[in-house]
């Protein structure tokens, strides 16, 4: 593991290394000591997403670890789709927890990253003291969202995404123009400096294939045998949602009960977007030590 100025306005020495689970190198960058937190990135991020709560979490009396989860940034990218199934994506974050060392971890999920989390959460229920989700719908009312023309005007980009061959083509055109569009609504805007790092981590070899494999995998599974792989998850849970996102509504944020019976409550942030943990840093980084001080008190 090397030591390195990853985040210049960051008061705390972080730490890059990887991790070797199954046949897959995961990148990840990690800060502070204690109980295990895995920050879980979303589309179209990396592990940078997090850089407005790894030094507070750290400093909370945690151990942060921010993966760039499989395809993204440093981490392997396979080339098949297939290789991106939710479930492998959850194995992976699975072994992850152990080559770091950790028996368990508090999980920390946006966007993508919460789909993942959600799916370690269900399958592995043994490694997730406790969930946090951003902005990321729970499978199944995901699922049923897609059935409403709302939401399937929303997630227009799944089905584009799922077109063979041409994301690709388009994606890097205009300096990044295609993934930096869905960065536009975040409050405040990311700096141009910020938007530098997005573009550096989407041109890394096979990297946009990658981010563009996640949707593919996701649009081809069958929904039945997607739902019948659902279970009721045992980690208390608190989903923390911006109001204002353009891409899920409002509606998907609460889980059904069945589904997630040691959920907490939803925390609604009105002002902020799909990107909260950008648009809200300060009030989402104690909405989560607060959550997480029970693990931290042991």
């Amino acid at each position: 593991m090397s030591t390195t100025s990853l985040l210049p306005d960051v008061g705390i020495e972080l730490r890059e290394g990887y991790a070797e689970v199954g046949d897959q190198s995961l990148h990840y960058v990690e800060a502070g000591e204690g109980p295990l937190i895995l920050l879980l990135h979303g589309f179209p991020e990396f592990w940078f997403g997090w850089r407005r709560q790894i030094e507070p979490l750290a400093t909370a009396g945690f151990r942060v670890v921010a993966p760039d989860t499989r395809g993204i940034n440093l981490s392997s990218k396979p080339e098949k789709f297939e290789s991106y199934a939710v479930d492998l994506l959850a194995d992976d974050i699975h072994g992850l927890i152990g080559e770091l060392g950790a028996e368990s971890a508090l999980l920390v999920g946006h966007d993508w990253g919460g789909s993942i989390a959600w799916t370690v959460a269900m399958n592995h229920p043994e490694v997730v003291d406790r969930l946090v989700i951003l902005n990321a719908a729970h499978p199944r009312k995901l699922s049923e969202g897609l059935h409403h023309p709302s939401q399937l005007a929303k997630s227009w980009y799944f089905f584009f995404f799922a077109t063979p061959g041409l994301p690709e083509e388009v994606v890097h055109l205009r300096d990044w123009h295609f993934f930096r569009h869905f960065l536009h609504e975040a409050n405040p805007p990311y700096t141009p400096e910020e938007l530098e790092r997005y573009v550096e981590a989407w041109s890394q070899p096979g990297a946009a294939a990658g981010m563009i494999n996640y949707y593919r995998a996701s649009v081809r599974q069958s929904q039945k045998e997607a739902a019948a792989k659902l279970r009721p998850l045992s980690a208390p849970t608190l989903v923390i949602w911006g109001e204002r996102d353009s891409y899920l509504g409002s509606d998907l944020a609460e889980p059904h009960p069945d589904d997630v019976p040691n959920l907490d409550r939803v925390e609604r942030l009105a002002d902020a977007s799909h990107w909260v943990h950008h648009d809200e840093a300060d009030r989402v980084n104690k909405l989560v030590i607060d959550f997480f001080a029970p693990a931290a008190s042991r």
